[in-house]
């Protein structure tokens, strides 16, 4: 039984398949974890919908931006971005049971066992472990069982951009919601950047990245997370994991085993992105 991590799919299927035949991966043993954005910019995101799905709990994914945006077109809140292309999606017969399914994915996951969290953009400067999870868990408590309509509806926004323990209601689910699915480069003063997509070493001075942080969960904790394309071959410290690398817009996927901490990659078959 080995347990791999791979990076944002984007829709790029064939990338993943090419991954999954590399290492012989088995559903019946093995386990594998996605740090989301399964969606978007890739011609193949409704295979990339319907083959996570297909694996049940052989694959568990978190909640990337490009999968909530999906949610957010498909409730018509948002309009499709021909650039997305994901009209597919919307014309498959399994459309509503793939957006329920994906509505019902996590924000974070907490393998103990194999001791390690797993988000999407990364974990707040400000929370410890169990704030996150708690953090984590509001959010999906709204999505799944409450009112997720007027959530969505109203997640498209870059305040608060500091978290406070005063923080309620919607304000409060915002906040996580950008933490978990956006967050790349944070101020000193913890305050969250949504403005610079550069590569570190051109990121203006008083940016740095999240996990450069004073946060004592930085140094103890395994962090396994995606989003950030343009991380690729930046050195982290030894227990972040950064495994977007950039497979969407030409470069490669990059998938993790975990028991090892062997790495495995496929070079993009094109430039979805262009």
């Amino acid at each position: 039984m080995a347990t791999y991590l791979v990076g944002d799919l984007q829709g790029c299927y064939d990338e993943l398949q090419l991954l999954l035949e590399q290492v012989q991966f088995n559903p019946k043993q093995d386990k594998l974890y996605l740090v989301g954005d399964l969606v978007a910019r890739g011609d193949k995101s409704l295979d990339c919908l319907r083959l996570v799905k297909s694996l049940g709990t052989s694959a568990q994914t978190v909640l990337g931006n490009h999968d909530l945006h999906l949610i957010s077109t498909a409730l018509g809140i948002k309009k499709i971005k021909p650039k997305d292309r994901v009209d597919e999606i919307f014309a498959a017969p399994d459309f509503a049971e793939l957006i329920d399914w994906l509505r019902q994915q996590p924000l974070l996951v907490h393998d103990e066992k194999c001791d390690f969290v797993m988000t999407h953009a990364g974990i707040s400067p400000d929370w410890d472990l169990a704030t996150a999870k708690a953090c984590a868990k509001e959010v999906e408590n709204e999505l799944q069982n409450g009112d997720y309509h007027y959530l969505i509806s109203n997640m498209y926004d870059n305040q608060p951009d500091r978290w406070s323990t005063d923080l309620q209601g919607l304000a409060r689910l915002r906040y996580s919601i950008n933490a978990f699915t956006r967050m790349r480069f944070c101020y000193w003063d913890h305050r969250l950047d949504f403005d610079c997509k550069a590569p570190v070493d051109q990121a203006p001075q008083e940016l740095t990245p999240w996990f450069n942080l004073n946060n004592p969960l930085f140094k103890t904790q395994n962090l396994v997370f995606g989003h950030w394309a343009s991380l690729v071959d930046t050195p982290t410290p030894s227990n972040i994991y950064a495994l977007d690398t950039g497979c969407v817009w030409g470069n490669r996927m990059t998938m993790l085993r975990w028991e090892d901490k062997q790495y495995f990659v496929q070079r993009a078959v094109k430039n979805y992105a262009e």
